[in-house]
């Protein structure tokens, strides 16, 4: 049973009489993606700020800050996929008032093995996060979730392989609640094509940049750790 406003609008799964109007969406909230601009060059990171990762814990939301050897190539710390290393660059976006602000730092066991994912639905200050293995992946990624003013990207080989827009403030959709649904799953898929075993690879990109969970993220602002 539903109640909308008081009055019954759907019982036993069906709709009651006339369905519920939409949502009259401010134009403001349509467009809330305000980065500063930002290339490849942002997406660097220093050995000095690589020597320390936010490692996944299988199942669970709270990670662990864990002493890593970064991969130097060209005097900049690079992701290093593959069992042994398991390093990929985690980066962290401002987007509500263009300060030109980028965290960028490594992640262990997200085990993606090519491309890059990006998301604005990121707790608690939803900017743009992304993970991934190569900085023009990376990058593409995030161009792709500004230029649909929010949502989830995923990016191979400089491809949006798939995306499912989130146009409301960056973390909400326009379209039937079914559609979305069968988007999400799709992004899902395609994100644990890229390597990930994660059972919901988005799901816990959308955890790595909030700054109140033990014991390790990255923010707008880089690595955190909070020990």
């Amino acid at each position: 049973l539903t109640l909308y406003q008081g009055r019954v609008v759907a019982r036993d799964g069906r709709l009651v009489d006339d369905p519920v109007p939409p949502a009259v969406i401010p134009a403001e909230l349509r467009q809330t993606m305000r980065l500063a601009p930002i290339g490849l060059e942002d997406l660097r990171l220093s050995p000095a700020d690589a020597r320390m990762a936010v490692e996944l814990i299988p199942g669970q939301i709270v990670t662990r800050a864990v002493e890593v050897r970064p991969v130097i190539e060209r005097g900049w710390a690079v992701s290093a996929p593959g069992p042994e290393r398991d390093l990929q660059k985690l980066v962290c976006v401002e987007r509500h008032h263009a300060t030109g602000r980028v965290g960028v730092g490594y992640v262990r066991g997200f085990n993606l093995r090519r491309g890059a994912l990006a998301s604005s639905i990121a707790h608690d200050a939803h900017n743009i996060v992304a993970v991934g293995v190569d900085d023009a992946d990376i990058l593409a990624a995030i161009l792709a979730v500004a230029e649909h003013q929010g949502g989830l990207a995923v990016v191979e080989g400089g491809r949006v392989v798939t995306e499912l827009p989130l146009p409301i403030a960056g973390i909400l959709s326009d379209q039937p609640l079914n559609d979305v649904a069968a988007a999400y799953a799709v992004v899902e898929a395609a994100a644990r094509g890229l390597g990930s075993e994660l059972d919901s690879p988005f799901g816990m990109l959308a955890f790595l940049a909030l700054s109140v969970i033990p014991e390790a993220r990255v923010t707008d602002r880089g690595f955190l750790h909070l020990g």
